[in-house]
This record gives C-alpha cells, sequence and structure tokens, in this order.
C-alpha cells in the first residue's frame, strides 16, 4: 500500500468560470473520506473557499496550472495554504472517466501519496519582475516586426538603402528616410550633408540604391508605421524604469549575474533573475535548474532502447536568452575557456548541441555564482581543462581522447600505436 503523505489535502480543478475542490480526509486506519464543493472564480468565492479550507483542517493544496486561471486561486491561497501547482501531463484523469468532480477527486488522491512533481513558483516581487519583463520582450518583439515592415516599404519602392548601410535605422539613414517621406517627390535631393562622415565613402551607392520612388499609399503605411515604432520605443523605456526600480532589491544579485561573460547589459541580467528566482536553494543541484530550463536531454528509453533524447521544450523565456547570449560570447576572444570549449563539443556534435551545452554551462555558472554569492571566476575552467603531463593513458585511452576532438582514427593508425 503506498504510503499517506498528506492525512488532509485537497485537489482542485480549476477552470475560468468555477473551480471545483474536492478534499481527502485519511484516518488512521488508511481510509479515505472525501468531500467536495463547487465554487466560482469571483475573489468573494476564492475567500469563501479559503475559510472552507482552513474549517477542515486542510492546508495541503494541489491543482493544475490551466492557463492563467490558477493565478487568483494561487494569489488568495497562498497567505493559508501550502500549494503544490502542477503541469497538467501530471495529473490528467483517464480518459473516459473524467468529471469536473471525478477531476479534482484524483488531483487530490495523486496528492495525498506525494505523487505530484510541483512547479517552481517564485516570490511575489520576483513574478511581478518576471512579469514585467515578458512584457518587455513582447515590445522588443513588435519593435523588430515594425522594422520589418519599414523595410518591406522600401523594397516594394525600390529603395535599396539595405544593401549598401549595414544598419538601415541608423541615424544617416532615418534622415533620409524622413527627407524622403516629407517630399517623396524630390528625389534628386542632396543628401550628403545627412551622412555621418564614416559614411562619405559611399555617396555613388547611396545614389544609385535611392533611385526609387515612394508612392502615396506606401508613403502614408510608413509614416503609420514610424509613429508606432517611436510609440513602442517610449513605452518600453518607461516599462524599463520601473523593472530598474522594482530590481534594486536585488542589486547585489544582479551584479554577480552580470559578471558572468555576455551579460554586461543589465537587463539581461535582471532577465535571468525573474525567471530562476535569487534563491538557489529550491533546486536541489545545478543539474535541476538546467533541466527545468529545458537545457538538458530527456530520459526516453524501453526494452533497451534509446529513443530520441532531444531537449525538452521548457524554458521558452530563459532558454532563447541564453542561446542568443551564447552565441555571441564563443565568437569572442576575451573568453577562451568558453570558445575552447565550444570548439571541442562543436567537432564532434555539431553546432547546436555545442551552443546547448554553452548555455548550460553559463546556467550553471550561475547557478553556483547566486548560491555562494562570488562573481564569475575563469581560472576554474582553465583548471578543469588542463590535462596532467604524468598521467599515463592506454591506447584505447588515447583513441578515445583523439576521438573527442574530432580525429578520426584509422586501422592502420591505431594498429601502428600498439
Amino acid at each position: 500500500m503506498l504510503k499517506i503523505v498528506y492525512p488532509i489535502c485537497c485537489g482542485i480543478d480549476v477552470h475560468k468560470k468555477f473551480l471545483v475542490a474536492c478534499i481527502a480526509s485519511t484516518n488512521a486506519s488508511g481510509i479515505t473520506t472525501y468531500k467536495s464543493s463547487h465554487f466560482p472564480t469571483f475573489t468573494s468565492s476564492l475567500r469563501k473557499l479559503s475559510e472552507w479550507l482552513l474549517s477542515n483542517s486542510c492546508t495541503n493544496v494541489c491543482m493544475e496550472s490551466t492557463g492563467k486561471y490558477w493565478i487568483p486561486v494561487y494569489n488568495i491561497l497562498e497567505a493559508t495554504c501550502e500549494i503544490t501547482l502542477a503541469h497538467p501531463k501530471y495529473v490528467k484523469a483517464i480518459r473516459g472517466k473524467k468529471t469536473d468532480k471525478k477531476d479534482a477527486k484524483w488531483i487530490a488522491d495523486l496528492f495525498k501519496h506525494d505523487l505530484v512533481a510541483g512547479s517552481f513558483i517564485p516570490p511575489p516581487d520576483i513574478r511581478q519582475m518576471r512579469d514585467l519583463m515578458r512584457y518587455r520582450n513582447k515590445l522588443t518583439n513588435f519593435s523588430s516586426s515594425e522594422k520589418n515592415r519599414i523595410q518591406n516599404c522600401l523594397t516594394v519602392s525600390n529603395i535599396q538603402l539595405a544593401s549598401v548601410v549595414s544598419d538601415t535605422f541608423g541615424k544617416s539613414s532615418m534622415k533620409i528616410i524622413d527627407h524622403l517621406l516629407e517630399n517623396p517627390d524630390d528625389k534628386d535631393f542632396d543628401f550628403v550633408p545627412l551622412l555621418h562622415p564614416s559614411m562619405l565613402g559611399k555617396v555613388d551607392d547611396i545614389r544609385l540604391a535611392l533611385d526609387g520612388s515612394i508612392t502615396p499609399e506606401q508613403q502614408q503605411k510608413m509614416n503609420i508605421i514610424l509613429d508606432h515604432y517611436n510609440e513602442l520605443g517610449t513605452c518600453k523605456s518607461k516599462l524599463e524604469s520601473v523593472i530598474l526600480s522594482l530590481s534594486e532589491p536585488y542589486s547585489s544579485q544582479r551584479y554577480v549575474v552580470s559578471t558572468v561573460p555576455g551579460f554586461k547589459n543589465p537587463f539581461s541580467a535582471i532577465a535571468i533573475i525573474s525567471e530562476i528566482g535569487a534563491e538557489m536553494s529550491v533546486f536541489p543541484t545545478a543539474k535541476h535548474l538546467c533541466s527545468w530550463a529545458g537545457l538538458t536531454p530527456q530520459n526516453n528509453e524501453s526494452a533497451g532502447k534509446k529513443h530520441s533524447v532531444r531537449i525538452s521544450r521548457a524554458g521558452v523565456y530563459i532558454k532563447p536568452l541564453l542561446v542568443q547570449i551564447a552565441n555571441a560570447v564563443v565568437t569572442s576572444d576575451k573568453h577562451p575557456e568558453i570558445k575552447g570549449r565550444y570548439m571541442s563539443i562543436k567537432k564532434r556534435r555539431g553546432h547546436k548541441r555545442a551552443i546547448i551545452a554553452i548555455a548550460r554551462m553559463l546556467l550553471t555558472a550561475i547557478y553556483h555564482m547566486l548560491k555562494t554569492g562570488e562573481i564569475y571566476n575563469a581560472e576554474l575552467y582553465k583548471k578543469a581543462d588542463i590535462i596532467p603531463t604524468n598521467r599515463d593513458v592506454s591506447v584505447e585511452q588515447a583513441v578515445y581522447i583523439l576521438q573527442r576532438q574530432g580525429y578520426t582514427v584509422s586501422k592502420a593508425s591505431e594498429a601502428s600505436l600498439y
């Protein structure tokens, strides 16, 4: 018989307009009795849910993370109950035996035996910072989309400015675009005074690139897009000021993370803290954190055969950030300990797997740094990569070392080693 870990617990099946709660009470003889109730999701009804749980001496609650509907319930019960938030795939009932009441009972039955893996939920202030940082990410995406639309309008108008300048949205390019939008019929205007001195060598190419015509419809469209783009920039700057003030209590953690290669931008450090929090005790080891972030292979083995072990889809916000930073760091010669490890893995496994390995390396470093409060130390990686000079290896080990470095050892070469 499975051990009863929570003699009194509650399973909650959450929906948009209502929820069903089932309290499972197990006596000393191992007999479980159930008590179910139905509550709307209005705040006053959620307070009644909290009172109902306390009247039944229930402080351990488990519910599935259904969209955003679990958040109001979590906010009300957080102060009085220990809440375990479970991924729906871990608490899904058997097909054909599903009702709202049975779902709540099934969650309670699983939870009383401690068979439900809880999700990581950071403190309220970290949750607020996470929400703002994710919104900042959306604003950045919106701005990039508007840039692409401007570029599309220029291409349609036969203005090939992007083929000449490195940044279409640089100061000189934007001055030229603004003049074209204000004076669409002025094709032979003198644009040289608008250029930065470093672009004077491209005058002839720019003149060829501007040989196009902007129709009135494209002109109006571009004006609307530029207005929206500027508004997005204003909104983003206001949001960033709010984020910076909210992250002040974590200034020491921000400084520690900013010493990691690639995290010079303060918002990169804030993004990491907003996703994983500042207290690393919630993750038993760095491997648990990397698995939570979706940077480790999955376990998928049956009948002695290993199936696909590709990384999971977890970490939809933190994983792209780490991969982006990893791609930037491996191209720099300032951090040979990272670039060397990337090149070593790339020879054997390819670029994509090597970048994921570097992203995991960075996250592992951040985990230990936040746990100990120490800044990044590149010497630790350099010492780990030094091979002892007095180490004896066998022929098999020598062949394995060569193969790890990307070399192909032929049978003739292998025979000559003996």
